[in-house]
């Protein structure tokens, strides 16, 4: 079982895609399943987790919408107000569509780095156990120093680290990343996708020994059994191409055990988001 944990998808405006600057015009149009889907047939996957890109409720609906129409969407990862004081019944409504296993904000856009601390917004994440959805966390290096507080708030839910917590990996000084992630990955329900690593290189001049120390950081820390690869596609698109994602992350995974790389590549996905999927032998 092959599952792309982290992909995203949008019908292009350039108002609600504002984040897409200038210099990203390669991702600067719709982006749809029917884009995807023989890429993800090309490199043998069962399906892929599409994850929000845009803080509304509408979008959630939008990638519900696209999980309905196309059976290899095996998850939706929306998005909700935390800090609405009607948040449980929010919920609760969500809670009656098959596929949204979870939810995330975007924290590294915030300017207030300690945003996920507020009491309102806890309060929110305090209730998401309940409804057993995850929740996927995306956070730069503004937030590190506030994170491990955040998730010691909730030992009983689920959270995944998107992107590695986003290292720059131009620098060569990982210090501050392997003390961030030895604090967060003592905690059990805390897993990591091993996605977006490209974009935070040199998009036109990397390669695969610029990846090394932050994997091995997270490899050790995490072990392989609370890894998930994801492709970031289509943000990936700035700095490499689907088969390279997969070339990279098959470079560096390729000497573990079949039953580790198998864990890698999709059943610790299939765990975390409890997705309903068959397992072939």
């Amino acid at each position: 079982m092959k599952i792309d944990s982290h992909q995203h998808f949008w019908k292009y405006d350039p108002v609600k895609e504002a984040w897409i600057t200038p210099e990203m015009a390669v991702i600067q149009k719709d982006f749809l399943p029917q884009d995807v889907e023989p890429l993800l047939s090309q490199n043998n996957f069962d399906g892929c987790i599409a994850v929000q890109a845009d803080q509304s409720e509408n979008e959630t609906h939008f990638l519900l919408q696209l999980a309905d129409e196309n059976d290899f969407i095996k998850a939706v990862v929306g998005w909700v107000d935390f800090k609405d004081p009607n948040i449980e019944e929010r919920l609760e409504y969500f809670s009656g569509f098959k596929k949204l296993k979870g939810f995330r904000h975007i924290f590294q856009a915030e300017t207030n780095p300690e945003f996920m601390l507020q009491t309102d917004f806890c309060n929110g994440i305090d209730k998401l156990a309940k409804y057993n959805f995850t929740y996927d966390i995306l956070i730069g290096p503004q937030q590190w120093p506030f994170i491990g507080e955040f998730i010691n708030k909730f030992p009983k839910q689920r959270f995944v680290i998107d992107h590695l917590a986003k290292p720059d990996f131009k620098k060569s000084d990982f210090t501050a990343f392997e003390k961030m992630v030895c604090a967060i990955a003592k905690n059990p329900n805390v897993f990591c996708k091993v996605s977006g690593l490209v974009t935070e290189a040199h998009w036109h001049n990397w390669k695969p020994e610029d990846f090394k120390t932050a994997l091995d950081i997270i490899t050790e820390n995490f072990s392989i059994n609370r890894l998930m690869f994801g492709s970031d596609w289509p943000v990936c698109l700035l700095s490499a191409t689907y088969p390279e994602v997969i070339a990279l992350m098959e470079h560096y995974f390729s000497s573990f055990s079949v039953t580790d790389q198998d864990a890698f590549w999709g059943n610790n996905a299939v765990s975390f988001y409890n997705l309903e999927v068959s397992f072939f032998t």
